[in-house]
């Protein structure tokens, strides 16, 4: 793994793929990990909380969590459902993530300003590959990490939450295992395991590293896949529906 420690602030309109072409020299099948937030950045995705004004939802939900009501108005407006109301709010986002808070995020933004997640991390995943690859006719796969808590687990880890040119699954079902058994139901969540090990040197807070470049995995594929496939259905989530019958008895 390769951090590329000399990104600079990302701002709007930035373009993040002719950025990392000149802080390293990319080869085939190179593997681009890069924060979300700077491509929230370079997209765009600022907004301030002055403009909105809380319904009662947002209101009664604030005040179970101890939020402003115009932020959790905002997380609600970027989300098709809500899983969790409080202690703290988990939803799925407009574009397909389950996060806390719809990705919204105050940190390493100027005071006053909010930043939403990308509208479609696939789709900025792959326009950035294919602006790699048209600058220095290299393959590239891309894939854009944020920070998620998990079920289960204190701690949280960086997942994907868009990709371009890499199965996100690697389907084991069918291999045998080192006593001949025949696998049935592995299957490895490729993109999420690199984004966790790319996050180890990306840091958090101000760590400052955004962009990492994983060589030698031989990952690349010209299919196109979508970070989509990482969710479960909703009829095969148990625990979502879990979540939502305690919802609706609450």
């Amino acid at each position: 793994m390769i951090p590329l420690n000399d990104i600079p602030i990302i701002e709007e309109g930035d373009d993040i793929a002719d950025i990392v072409c000149k802080s390293i020299s990319i080869r085939d099948e190179d593997i681009i990990i890069i924060a979300s937030t700077i491509i929230a950045k370079s997209e765009g995705e600022f907004f301030s909380l002055e403009n909105i004004k809380p319904g009662n939802k947002a209101i009664k939900i604030a005040n179970r969590c101890n939020m402003k009501p115009e932020l959790v108005q905002a997380i609600l407006d970027r989300s098709n459902e809500c899983l969790i109301e409080a202690p703290f709010i988990l939803v799925e986002h407009k574009n397909g993530s389950i996060c806390v808070n719809a990705g919204v995020d105050d940190s390493n933004v100027e005071s006053g300003l909010y930043l939403d997640l990308p509208k479609d991390s696939d789709r900025s995943a792959r326009e950035i590959s294919r602006r790699i690859t048209e600058l220095t006719s290299h393959n590239v796969s891309v894939i854009i990490t944020d920070t998620n808590g998990r079920a289960f687990r204190n701690g949280q880890m960086a997942v994907a939450v868009g990709i371009a040119n890499i199965e996100p699954i690697r389907d084991w079902v069918g291999e045998k295992d080192l006593f001949g058994n025949e696998l049935q139901i592995t299957q490895e969540a490729i993109a999420d395991e690199l984004a966790a090990a790319a996050n180890l040197l990306m840091g958090e807070g101000n760590g400052g590293t955004p962009v990492i470049i994983i060589r030698g995995m031989n990952l690349f594929s010209n299919k196109k896949c979508s970070v989509k496939e990482l969710y479960r259905d909703k009829e095969q989530d148990i625990i979502r529906k879990g979540l939502s019958a305690l919802k609706n008895n609450s």
